[in-house]
């Protein structure tokens, strides 16, 4: 079977010297060599990965009483790394094409672990700001080059159980960062919060390291930004990929603006509850690791689609519950809201996979970029919603956001009937 296309067939250089493909090992399947090495691999760098870029999140109270600075502001130290990740995710994928998507992932990993180990000397604000911005840019490196490397490297048929377990990583990693940082800054202070982090995170870089197997299956290709250009153009001027991309940064709109505004709301009355109490909060994270392993079968019944509504009722009905007074019916809302987000970015992230028949690598960055820049956008607006109108502002702007997700949704179940009356052809939906 040939290597799966990763977005560098417009300017992939051709070895006439390589072997001919059906000579290539055989890929990564269950009972094979390297594949229980690959998927704790990458667990761990998706561990690592959300752990890092959401260290200040459940801190933003303490940070804005130890820095004197209000919730919109203290936000942008959680916006800023997103916002880095966003705008670096697209460049760091095409380097991949050139270095590999291996090497990519360990040197993105490793600086942004050493900036992990120096966040906690940030002197103010400003500093805090900028530090998590280049974080962020270094993080940039692993996700696009996770799902290229899994795509290339990994059999099909086991492509789908694979990249659940990065991003079951991912939802273990930001809720273990958050309850560590919670915890650990409730007797220290969020500055040891912060290095507890740096430092689970310096565990999880060095497993990656000796588990990932070598890639056998990955070609270097000459980075060409007119090639790379083109290959961008192609995919926005795809319909579907551009749902695609505004359902994943409108579910992460929800989801940014939640968890970066709950920590206020809950230390507030009239819940009164402890920095590590908030921490533990983020345990609901679990939930995410349940629900983004689930969607696969929920896609496989209901179909894409289906999958996204049931994502959108189950999130707009966890946002009216936690506009409730009762600390029990705010986490049930916080749990719903979760599970809907995860099957939401599940469902629409394995589609951009499916969907970009070429430039893969590039499909999944643009991916990441839609979905960082909702991070960062409902992170700071959000908290520029809870400073004017308190919770209900922040809820009133999550359920825009599902409004929209919605919306795009159904626009695409008309034009997938649409479709099927004209052709006889399956057709895209």
């Amino acid at each position: 079977m040939p290597p799966a296309d990763t977005g560098a067939s417009t300017y992939r250089r051709v070895d006439a010297s390589a072997p001919p493909v059906s000579s290539s090992p055989e890929r990564m399947a269950p009972g094979r060599p390297g594949y229980i090495r690959m998927r704790l691999a990458l667990f761990t760098a998706g561990l690592a990965t959300f752990a890092l870029l959401y260290s200040t999140q459940a801190l933003l109270p303490a940070i804005s009483d130890d820095l004197h600075v209000q919730a919109d502001q203290a936000s942008w130290s959680v916006s800023a790394a997103t916002l880095a990740l966003a705008l670096a995710v697209v460049p760091l994928s095409a380097l991949s094409e050139r270095f590999g998507r291996r090497t990519m992932m360990t040197v993105s990993l490793t600086i942004a672990v050493a900036v992990a180990l120096v966040v906690p000397y940030a002197p103010d604000l400003g500093w805090l700001i900028a530090l998590r911005a280049v974080q962020g840019a270094a993080i940039a490196g692993i996700p696009a080059s996770a799902m290229a490397y899994l795509s290339e490297e990994v059999e099909p048929r086991a492509l789908v159980g694979a990249i659940g377990l990065f991003v079951a990583g991912n939802s273990v990693g930001g809720m273990s960062g958050r309850l560590i940082t919670g915890w650990v800054a409730d007797g220290y202070g969020w500055r040891m919060g912060l290095a507890a982090v740096g430092a689970m995170a310096l565990v999880c870089a060095i497993a990656f390291r000796l588990l990932i197997p070598k890639a056998r299956h990955f070609s270097p290709a000459a980075v060409s930004p007119r090639a790379l250009a083109r290959t961008v153009t192609r995919h926005l001027s795809d319909p579907l990929l551009c749902r695609l991309y505004a359902i994943g940064a409108l579910f992460m709109t929800v989801f940014g603006g939640v968890y970066t505004v709950i920590g206020y709301r809950l230390v507030e009355e009239p819940f009164g509850l402890s920095q590590s109490m908030i921490g533990s909060i983020f345990l609901i994270y679990l939930v995410g690791t349940v629900s983004s392993a689930a969607t696969g079968k929920l896609v496989g019944r209901l179909g894409r689609r289906g999958a996204l509504y049931i994502a959108v009722s189950t999130t707009t009905a966890g946002l009216l519950l936690t506009l409730g007074d009762s600390l029990a019916l705010v986490l049930l809302g916080l749990v719903l809201i979760t599970a809907g987000f995860f099957a939401g970015h599940a469902a629409a992230s394995s589609a951009v996979s499916r969907t970009a028949k070429t430039g893969r690598a590039q499909a999944a960055a643009l991916y990441q970029t839609a979905y960082y820049t909702g991070s960062s956008a409902g992170g700071t607006l959000g908290a520029m919603a809870f400073h004017s109108g308190g919770w209900t502002g922040t809820v009133a702007l999550g359920l825009l956001a599902v409004a929209g997700a919605t919306a795009i949704t159904l626009y695409g179940t008309r034009r997938a009937r649409v479709e099927r009356r004209l052709s006889p052809a399956p057709a895209h939906a």
